[in-house]
């Protein structure tokens, strides 16, 4: 199929040609796009009263390899339309009421799985030189993508000595910030459904100064990786209202390991110098985990 959107269109126009458990599949769909697109197709079946294989034969009639194709059409298709409040409905037909948590970290693994199974390992290997040769490193992520920004703020700026996390309250201080950006420099713009249309404008405009761009969203599709120059997927698939990073946040580890190890006499050399800051000053807590006999271990790190 050429689009995404065309899917309910054509659903639509062969609405005729369908039989009777079909024209029962292609009302649901077409009435509640939202929550068809995150459910089985054993509990589509049985949410409009046909058999699963009716469902999948349904996708088939459509064009698609099976009926996970036809969900992920359904699913790029809504992946920037769906509110909070909807997205509250998706996830109380989604999850278990009885077993949230389990349901929760599910979720988020077969993120991970997925995205380990479609990341471009080659595109990742061609990021590393351009990040490890670039005169200044800007790294923005808005709203809930602003916690991964600064997490691999954190853990660069422990590496290397040109990171600048750009703070993004207002439009007008996040271009202050990026103003300067030029030829030789990255920006790594960090955005996921409903995607940041600052994320969006600030990428257009380091691009046009000259900058390289590194995008890390959910799918070579979106607005993000379209824009920009290199791009690392991860899947975001939505469990409810909250954002899933679990997947971004890995792929983003793995971004920082492998700098880490690029540089791996220099990062040794200022863990090193980190060490004797950190001890000096009592960043962190020490205590023994040798307990005596009937001294608790808070009675232990009270004295």
């Amino acid at each position: 199929m050429d689009t995404n959107d065309n899917l309910l269109s054509k659903i639509q126009s062969r609405m005729s040609d369908f039989s009777k458990g079909q024209r029962l599949i292609a009302n649901f769909i077409i009435n509640q796009y939202d929550k068809a697109a995150f459910i089985t197709a054993a509990k589509l079946g049985a949410t409009v009263g046909v058999s699963e294989s009716t469902v999948v034969r349904f996708a088939g009639e459509l064009g698609y390899d099976g009926y996970p194709g036809m969900q992920r059409a359904l699913q790029a298709m809504i992946r920037t339309q769906l509110t909070a409040s909807q997205r509250m409905g998706v996830a109380s037909d989604r999850m278990s009421r009885d077993d949230v948590i389990s349901s929760v970290l599910e979720s988020d693994m077969d993120n991970i799985r997925n995205t380990l199974g479609e990341i471009d390992k080659a595109e990742f290997e061609r990021i590393i030189p351009q990040i490890l040769a670039a005169k200044n490193i800007y790294i923005l992520g808005v709203r809930s993508s602003a916690a991964l920004a600064g997490f691999l703020s954190f853990y660069f700026n422990l590496i290397l000595d040109n990171v600048r996390l750009v703070q993004t309250t207002t439009a007008s201080e996040m271009f202050e910030q990026i103003f300067r950006i030029d030829k030789g420099d990255v920006l790594i713009g960090i955005s996921f459904p409903r995607y940041s249309r600052r994320t969006l404008k600030a990428i257009q405009y380091a691009k046009g100064q000259g900058a390289s761009v590194i995008g890390i969203t959910d799918s070579k599709a979106s607005p993000i990786a379209q824009e920009a120059d290199m791009s690392l997927t991860a899947r975001s698939d939505m469990a409810s209202f909250v954002d899933s990073l679990v997947a971004p946040l890995s792929v983003i580890n793995a971004l920082i390991v492998a700098i880490g190890m690029s540089k791996k006499q220099e990062l040794f050399e200022s863990f090193e110098k980190l060490e004797h800051i950190w001890d000096e000053y009592q960043v962190y807590e020490k205590y023994s985990t040798d307990v005596q006999p009937g001294v608790s271990a808070e009675d232990e790190v009270g004295e």
